[in-house]
């Protein structure tokens, strides 16, 4: 019997025209750097937009989608946070990513509202959100009894019948896995949840909860939720390709907007990544360590303004440029993006536009300027420890 070849996507098929190993700025055109563009009204699927399956599950979302921890800080309005979901649902963006850690509560109420005034088919959108537990919070653990509680608490607030993705926050080193795992598959059966998955897990907790899904015949987790840009790159480049691989588990991103701007000795402005700095915990000698993060802070700038600059040949921003560069990356299945108003919402889509321009040359000259690409240590052979 003849074996037919796998017919090549079309989805990366525009992309193909870009794979010199020169670079080009010829066509350095703008991506919408101007805030007084107008905006789109009407419904229409933004250029560059893909609808991916999360993980190895049939559910299909958007590359790019919506995380509301921004949307429904105290600093936006019930109107304007109105209007960015409006502006995602035009653009096609059909997932919402809700964290009670970031907004709290409001979120889901907002969220729920919002729906509801809309008047939005609930086939057309994906509702992640997530139990959180923290040492702060009286509510501690992921004991059943609590994660039954959450769910039955964030459907109410949502004024939802059931909700798409669970993400379970922070593993709990205290409770037993089978527990965990045993809830989330009762929360599925009732009808609460469609799937759920992990948020900020080490790729040894994710194996332990499939083991024991698989263990105790419970339905296995799809997706974990992580951070991925330019200078957080080792969990999502090494591992979590392998764990979609061998178990299914997709990955959803954040992190190209967790930047903020930082003060160059020239005044410039520059995105540095938060969290990208030491602290002085993570030295024994305080002295080295100031020594050590001056050093850092300045191969940072160094990097953040040739980044910058490549940009700029580009004709992007800074952050469209890094949202363009995540979503490059074949693991990242789909990447969420938060603004404050609906025409950040709009400059951070027009980076979409730019991925067929990213050649292999582009790719490999960002990969100049970072030097951090994550590389696996080699096995260490126990006869060697002998």
């Amino acid at each position: 019997m003849m074996c037919r070849a796998p017919i090549a996507s079309l989805d990366c098929m525009e992309e193909f025209s870009g794979t010199t190993a020169q670079l080009d700025f010829g066509r350095s055109t703008s991506l919408g750097s101007n805030a007084g563009i107008q905006i789109r009204t009407h419904a229409t699927t933004t250029p560059g937009l893909r609808y991916k399956n999360l993980g190895k599950s049939g559910l299909r979302v958007s590359n790019v989608g919506l995380g509301t921890w921004p949307i429904f800080s105290p600093g936006v309005s019930e109107e304007q946070a109105e209007a960015i979901l409006r502006l995602a649902v035009d653009s096609g963006i059909n997932l919402f990513d809700l964290s009670e850690a970031h907004s709290g509560t409001r979120a889901e109420i907002e969220l729920g509202k919002i729906i509801q005034k809309a008047g939005w088919k609930r086939t057309s959108f994906v509702i992640t959100t997530k139990i959180y537990w923290s040492t702060k919070s009286e509510e501690r653990g992921l004991s059943r009894k609590h994660i039954i509680e959450s769910v039955q608490a964030s459907l109410q607030r949502l004024q939802l019948p059931y909700i798409d993705v669970i993400l379970v926050h922070k593993a709990d080193s205290m409770c037993p896995m089978e527990e965990i795992v045993r809830a989330m598959n009762y929360v599925i059966s009732q009808g609460w949840s469609m799937y759920w998955g992990t948020a900020r897990w080490s790729p040894v907790e994710i194996m332990e909860a499939y083991t024991n899904c698989r263990q105790f015949n419970c339905v296995t987790p799809i997706v974990e939720q992580s951070e991925y840009h330019m200078f957080c790159r080792e969990k999502a480049e090494l591992y979590l390709p392998e764990m979609y691989n061998k178990i299914g588990v997709g990955f959803m991103a954040w992190g190209p907007l967790s930047m903020c701007l930082g003060d160059a000795q020239s005044g410039d402005k520059l995105w540095i990544p938060k969290g990208s700095l030491k602290s002085k915990s993570q030295s024994y000698s305080w002295i080295e360590d100031e020594v050590n993060r001056e050093d850092e802070v300045r191969r940072l700038y160094d990097k953040a303004r040739d980044i910058s600059n490549l940009a700029e040949k580009l004709g992007c921003n800074t952050i469209q440029l890094s949202i363009a560069w995540s979503l490059k990356h074949e693991p990242v299945q789909c990447l969420l993006l938060g603004a404050t108003s609906p025409e950040q919402l709009h400059q951070s889509l027009q980076a979409l536009q730019l991925l067929p321009r990213l050649s292999t040359g582009v790719m490999l000259e960002i990969e100049r300027i970072l030097e951090n690409k994550p590389v696996r240590p080699p096995p260490i052979s126990t006869l060697a420890l002998r």
